[in-house]
């Protein structure tokens, strides 16, 4: 049985591991959702096992939930809201404190220039596999992107 990731980011560093994991998922605009009265940002992507992954493969992705929690507002740009079902890749995330700790904002990069900013009261976020891996044909490549 595959190992599943759970992991919980409460500041920059810790969401650099969720970053490096969630590099290269593939998400669906119409799995983005953000739930103002829970004040919940949700992404389900199918994420690249980078943890498992040879040079030579077997390569496998894996169903996966990225949330985050204390979430005051949402704003994206280049993100193709009438398109629910396009697709882009995780290019990077990052979080930006604010001048008063601990609020800031999360960064989150997609392939194709989309960008999202996930502004929050605190950093509070958790990044969990689910379901069982499956094969992918190839590793993704950053030399030839």
């Amino acid at each position: 049985m595959a190992q599943h990731l759970k992991l919980r980011a409460e500041d920059g560093g810790d969401l650099e591991i969720i970053a490096a994991a969630a590099q290269d998922a593939l998400v669906r605009v119409s799995e983005l959702h953000f739930d103002a009265k829970a004040r919940r940002f949700t992404i389900l992507m199918n994420r690249f096992r980078w943890e498992e992954a040879g040079e030579r493969g077997p390569f496998e992705r894996i169903r996966a939930a990225l949330s985050f929690e204390g979430v005051l507002a949402v704003k994206s740009r280049k993100v193709r809201q009438d398109a629910p079902e396009a697709l882009a890749a995780v290019l990077s995330l990052a979080f930006k404190p604010a001048n008063e700790p601990p609020g800031g904002a999360v960064n989150l990069v997609l392939a194709g220039g989309g960008e999202i900013a996930i502004e929050v009261e605190c950093l509070d976020a958790v990044l969990l596999d689910m379901g069982d891996p499956w094969r992918t044909p190839r590793r993704p490549d950053h030399e030839s992107s």
